[in-house]
């Protein structure tokens, strides 16, 4: 399995534990309604960049006297992970799990920390929020669905792990730490890999239609020896068998990948 790949499913099955989380009763009564219904189109990307003057929705949220101890920063944060665009905080009725993720919701990941607020909320301050975050909310089947998903991300990390506050707390931080990380340099070395494979694709193109076609009319036109056109032909068949593999592989490996 190639690094994106296993960074890109990494962060499918993190998704997937969130979207339990959220469709869940760990929240207090009336927040769920209130964010996606009174607020649906906000994202926490605009509520973080609210300074940039960019959403009036973020500032209305903001000056809003919410009555959620907070826990409504952390239901947007989780819902930003949901979304596959930062510009569309409108969630679909089904989730989804892109073969690739696009850069530009990657970068917001990564801009704004998402997964931080786990470690913030289960973690440092669980004290202070473990009123208004029930947790043991969650049925049993779901607690074990999260955890099977967990083990799938990385059994080595989360193998001694029960579902509790602390789980949820290691997972936000291993979202931000290494799964984000590791998403954004797999898509990186991805994209600069992909245009040296286009030119040097280009230069071989070229190079057939230079010998196989220019290379034969100059001889013509010339009066050339006729051993000169043959071997123009038998470079070009040659070159033309060559391109036909190579991108048959190029083509494998992308559809692999």
């Amino acid at each position: 399995m190639s690094a994106l790949l296993s960074a890109t499913q990494k962060m499918h099955n993190a998704r997937r534990i969130i979207e339990i989380l959220m469709g869940s009763k760990m929240w207090l009564p009336g927040l769920q309604e209130y964010i996606d219904e009174d607020f649906e189109g906000l994202t926490y990307f605009d509520v973080k960049d609210f300074y940039k003057g960019n959403s009036k929705l973020a500032i209305e949220f903001l000056q809003e006297n919410q009555n959620y101890s907070e826990t409504e920063n952390l239901y947007l944060e989780m819902k930003a992970m949901l979304l596959t665009n930062p510009k569309n905080g409108k969630l679909p009725k089904t989730i989804s799990y892109p073969r690739s993720y696009d850069g530009a919701i990657v970068e917001q990941w990564i801009q704004h920390k998402v997964g931080s607020g786990l470690w913030y909320f289960f973690g440092y301050k669980f004290a202070s929020f473990k009123e208004v975050l029930d947790i043991e909310s969650l049925f049993e089947r779901n607690q074990d669905k999260v955890m099977s998903l967990a083990m799938s991300i990385d059994p080595e990390v989360f193998e001694e792990n029960s579902f509790n506050e602390i789980f949820l707390s290691k997972l936000g931080e291993y979202i931000t730490k290494s799964i984000l990380p590791d998403l954004y340099k797999e898509r990186t070395i991805r994209s600069s890999v992909l245009p040296r494979r286009i030119q040097y694709f280009t230069a071989l193109l070229s190079t057939l239609i230079i010998v196989g076609l220019l290379a034969p009319l100059v001889t013509l036109l010339l009066g050339l020896p006729v051993l000169i056109l043959i071997i123009s032909y038998s470079f070009s068949c040659s070159l033309l068998f060559y391109l036909a593999i190579a991108f048959f592989q190029f083509l494998k490996s992308e559809v692999s990948e």
